[in-house]
């Protein structure tokens, strides 16, 4: 394939935008090292990872799934991953009823945090109590 076309690529990836999100991810994976699927025929990695996807050496179903994956900022726990977190808090709980002595129950122990509310108008009455500062040439 001498130049890989738009109309190459929209058969396999039926939208426009996907195609560039896909193929820009592509590109971005080449140019961290990994391996081509085509002869790179002296082209740049956007045009490498377009024909790819043109000549379906790649799967775009299995590039939108390494995409999301990229993106993802948490990762999901699964069930045995919480029992062993439970297994490590128990211990933690111990030591803290072993440190705060025995007069100490532990219900006064684990007590949740209680905070205050501000209503509305407390809270602008606060704000009107507030000066400004004053103007200077340093800022």
């Amino acid at each position: 394939m001498a130049r890989v076309t738009v109309e190459d690529c929209i058969d396999k990836v039926s939208n426009r935008f996907d195609l560039v999100l896909l193929s820009a991810h592509r590109a971005r994976l080449i140019s961290q090292g990994a391996p081509i699927t085509v002869d790179r025929d002296n082209d740049k990695n956007a045009v490498v990872s377009l024909r790819e996807i043109a000549e379906e050496t790649l799967s775009p179903e299995d590039l939108r799934e390494d995409m999301i994956h990229s993106l993802q900022k948490h990762v999901e726990v699964d069930e045995h991953e919480h029992a062993a977190s439970d297994a490590l808090i128990e211990p933690a709980r111990e030591m803290a009823d072993e440190e705060a002595g025995p007069d100490v129950s532990r219900d006064e122990v684990d007590e949740p945090a209680t905070f205050d509310r501000m209503n509305e108008e407390d809270l602008l009455a606060g704000i009107e109590g507030l000066v400004a500062p004053e103007k200077s040439d340093d800022y």
